[in-house]
């Protein structure tokens, strides 16, 4: 289990229980889709629910006048989970969308270089490959080491080589349980003056995460998976440095700007920039909850827990004839993914969801470079969470063991 940090307290079946008893979808489910969308806990909904609730009760906007102190302090508890202050962060509608204002923040013209690597998100793929089409930008891509995930080496001489305008690193593959060398990208870019974007998507909340060490200029990131937030809200930090250089979106509103004059803007400081007017306060509220439990259950505990669980399903499930574990790294994370001897993962996942099981699953369109490497055409991807326990993998590996046994039969 490389890469699991170690902890100072263990974890207690107390805690485990308590924290299940506080998630009302662990009583009817199997829920192995953290990932995807991880459940949420009472708090969670609560926070989204109580604003709903106030805002049909006296309005939209005087409901979020009366949330203003509890809406700082969920900027101030994001800066809290990973190591930054509140005016570095931008609340955004979700990851992608964080991502995207990222890149927008950029002048790209013909000849400029975006170096990524070989396990990237989908989405950030198809918007680096829209840019190479409409704007000429080079999408140069770094090897893999032996062991598998980015090789710093490769990077290095490609930053060397090329002075990218822009170097982008998926942290944890959506596709992959492969954990990728996020602070040896980050001290590379530093050496050589190159912004950094890194896609946290499915780090937060599974990973402790200081963004100084780390030395990233952007960090985009969602609140509906390992952060057990709602759906449809994520975030955005932005480093000083790059708030220095002037960095905001190209298309910045009211929340970002001041008008000034007929022909003159000028941005508001911080990250404030990179957001939208229109702010969906009750999913703020959400995530700042989220956030805060998480903090409260403490991270280097959930993150011990939920790759220790994951290795578990590596081995239990692996050993399944016919099944194979993918992943493939010096470091992974809660995230596990298995080949099915040729059967459908999507067909699967369909079938385990009657189950009351859920998991999720790729196919060779979802990563195609990371696919024709391992020679498959789908996955089944299993994601645990700290509040999963080890029978939930045995009902998992159970019903795998069925259902597979069915379709030879």
């Amino acid at each position: 289990m490389a890469g699991i940090v170690q902890l100072t307290r263990p974890i207690a079946d107390e805690d485990v229980a308590a924290w299940r008893r506080v998630t009302p979808g662990c009583v009817k489910r199997t829920h192995l889709n953290n990932a995807g969308a991880a459940l949420m806990p009472q708090p969670v909904i609560d926070a989204i629910t109580g604003h709903i609730a106030l805002e049909s009760q006296i309005g939209g906007y005087e409901a979020a006048a009366a949330a203003t102190p509890a809406t700082a302090a969920t900027y101030a508890a994001i800066a809290e989970l990973i190591g930054a202050r509140p005016h570095n962060i931008a609340v955004r509608s979700s990851a992608t969308s964080a991502y995207q204002s990222a890149l927008a923040s950029f002048d790209f013209a013909p000849g400029d270089v975006i170096v990524t690597s070989l396990n990237d998100y989908i989405s950030n793929q198809l918007m680096f490959l829209s840019l190479a089409a409409r704007q000429g930008v080079r999408v140069v891509r770094a090897e893999d080491a032996l062991e598998g995930g980015l090789d710093p080496v490769s990077l290095r001489t490609l930053v060397e080589r090329h002075r990218p305008k822009l170097v982008a690193l998926t942290w944890i593959p959506t596709n992959s349980g492969l954990v990728q060398p996020a602070a040896d990208v980050g001290a590379i870019c530093e050496a050589f003056g190159v912004p950094y974007l890194l896609d946290a998507c499915q780090a937060v909340g599974q990973l402790p995460i200081d963004v100084a060490r780390i030395k990233c200029d952007f960090l985009a990131a969602t609140a509906r998976k390992f952060l057990r937030g709602p759906r449809g809200i994520g975030f955005l930090y932005v480093s000083d440095a790059a708030l220095a250089r002037g960095a905001h979106p190209l298309l910045v509103d009211m929340r970002g700007a001041e008008w000034t004059g007929g022909d003159s803007y000028r941005l508001f400081d911080g990250a404030r920039r990179f957001e939208e007017w229109e702010f969906p306060h009750a999913l703020v509220l959400g995530m700042g909850a989220a956030v805060r439990y998480a903090i409260d259950a403490g991270i280097d505990g959930i993150s011990y827990r939920a790759h220790a669980l994951a290795a578990e399903a590596r081995r239990r499930l692996g050993a399944i004839p016919g099944v194979r574990a993918l992943d493939h790294g010096a470091r992974l994370s809660a995230i596990a993914t298995f080949s099915l001897g040729g059967r459908s993962a999507p067909k699967m996942v369909q079938t385990l969801r009657q189950r009351g099981i859920n998991t999720s699953a790729h196919t060779r369109a979802d990563a195609p470079i990371d696919f024709a490497r391992h020679g498959e055409t789908s996955s089944l991807r299993v994601s645990p969470h700290y509040y999963n326990t080890i029978d939930e993998i045995g009902v998992l590996e159970s019903a795998l063991r069925e259902e597979l046994a069915r379709e030879d039969a």
